[in-house]
């Protein structure tokens, strides 16, 4: 009497299947590239200048007296929100939407490194603002928003809105048009290395953030408040790491301006 031997299971066709690679390495699959780049971006910059010069000439001249709403939403909000929304636009016109090709995946391990990311630029900027402050002196080292709203008073209502765009909203609008747009422009380019991407990204968007404020006296603080910012969507590969680092880094500059805006302190 013979005994069957029991027989060994159908091997599988992919025994070592590939590992999936890490969220913050990953590039999307070729079928699902995106279909603008350099031009995408250079689109949304002209948008931006179109817009802060169309704007400024609507404004004004605001004369004396407190700071009206209307130059704090028209003149410091409008352009940024306006250029953002072009950004979001041609991911849904010319690819697969801003989670996807901004890589706008919500994670709170993100928010953590971007917090942690945020609190070191934070330091090394007020370290920066300082030392730049006592190079060139007050009058050069005063951002462009600073000097607005410098000696002036503003209404409650538009000090509270000025301070929630510089703190929170600023920083969403503009990550989106420089790691969000221009960064993924940057990796859509045949380099040696999906690493040679990231890095070429990071140091493109880095640069160009500081520049497109058009403080050239600033530029070089402006790297500085860049570096972490960038650092943040480098380890994780994700945007919302950026944005709460940018928010974080905006803080207390936002604070600033609002206690001083409202007269209630002066710096």
């Amino acid at each position: 009497m013979t005994t069957s031997q029991p027989r060994d299971p159908a091997p599988d066709a992919t025994p070592f299947p590939e590992p999936e690679e890490p969220a913050a390495t990953a590039f999307l699959p070729p079928a699902r590239r995106h279909r603008w780049g350099f031009g995408a971006f250079l689109l949304v910059e002209a948008v931006l200048l179109a817009s802060a010069a169309f704007v400024s000439v609507l404004v004004g001249d605001t004369g004396p007296g407190p700071l009206p709403i209307r130059v704090v939403l028209l003149g410091t909000m409008l352009p940024t929100m306006i250029a953002a929304a072009v950004a979001v636009l041609i991911t849904y016109l010319r690819g697969n939407g801003p989670v996807a090709d901004l890589r706008l995946e919500w994670r709170w391990a993100d928010v953590r490194t971007g917090f942690r990311f945020g609190c070191v630029g934070l330091v090394f900027t007020t370290i920066g603002a300082y030392l730049w402050t006592r190079l060139v002196g007050n009058a050069n080292a005063t951002s462009a928003i600073s000097a607005l709203v410098e000696d002036r008073k503003m209404s409650i209502s538009a000090a509270i809105v000025m301070f929630v765009y510089l703190w929170l909203l600023g920083p969403i609008c503009e990550e989106i048009i420089y790691r969000g747009l221009l960064w993924g422009a940057a990796e859509q380019l045949q380099w040696r290395s999906e690493r040679w991407g990231r890095v070429a990204a990071f140091l493109l968007s880095t640069a160009v953030f500081a520049a497109s404020h058009l403080e050239p006296l600033r530029t070089t603080l402006l790297l500085v408040i860049a570096v972490p910012i960038g650092l943040a969507r480098l380890v994780t590969g994700r945007l919302p790491a950026s944005i709460v680092a940018h928010q974080v880094n905006n803080f207390l500059p936002a604070l600033t301006i609002l206690l001083g805006a409202l007269g209630v302190a002066s710096f």
